[in-house]
């Protein structure tokens, strides 16, 4: 007698998000890992570009000339090289670029898609990194509508002979 087949899962819209930072780059594989685990799964990439709070600097990127372009472009590569180039064929890869509040953008945005898992990284404890990222981290998994996967980044780091079964 065969066991019975393992439920579908509900995960099937994952949402890993990036600051380009070496912690996203590492909570990236899990995002991946999770995507290639369930088959028909959609990963979606996104990079919020942070508002500037400033008005005057509003104003000031405003009139700098093809910095849209530019930088849409720069990103573009970035992604490319940084994660799609380790995505195999057939899985499904949307990359989308927002600008606005960080938190509240991932937030927004996986509640319109639907998102059921999202995957962000963890900065270290120290005080620049906690609040770039970590606070953002921090709003995630407080607010989101869905599974929360966060990464620290000591814990990507590890291999398997780190493991503590590994001996």
């Amino acid at each position: 007698m065969q066991p019975p087949a393992p439920p579908a899962s509900r995960i099937q819209r994952i949402l890993f998000c990036t600051d380009f930072s070496e912690s996203a780059e590492a909570a990236f594989d899990f995002a991946l890992d999770a995507a290639l685990r369930r088959p028909g799964a959609t990963l979606e990439l996104l990079h919020v570009i942070h508002e500037p709070d400033a008005q005057f600097w509003k104003s000031y990127l405003a009139e700098v000339d093809n910095l849209d372009t530019e930088t849409r472009k720069a990103i573009d590569q970035q992604v490319a090289t940084t994660y799609l180039a380790r995505v195999p064929p057939g899985l499904a890869v949307a990359v989308e670029i927002r600008m606005g509040p960080d938190a509240a953008t991932i937030l927004d945005f996986a509640r319109t898609r639907r998102i059921d898992l999202i995957v962000l990284g963890r900065h270290g404890h120290g005080g620049v990194g906690r609040a770039l990222f970590g606070s953002v981290a921090g709003k995630v998994v407080r607010k989101a509508e869905c599974a929360v996967l966060v990464v620290p980044l000591t814990y990507a780091r590890r291999t398997p002979a780190d493991h503590p079964d590994a001996r």
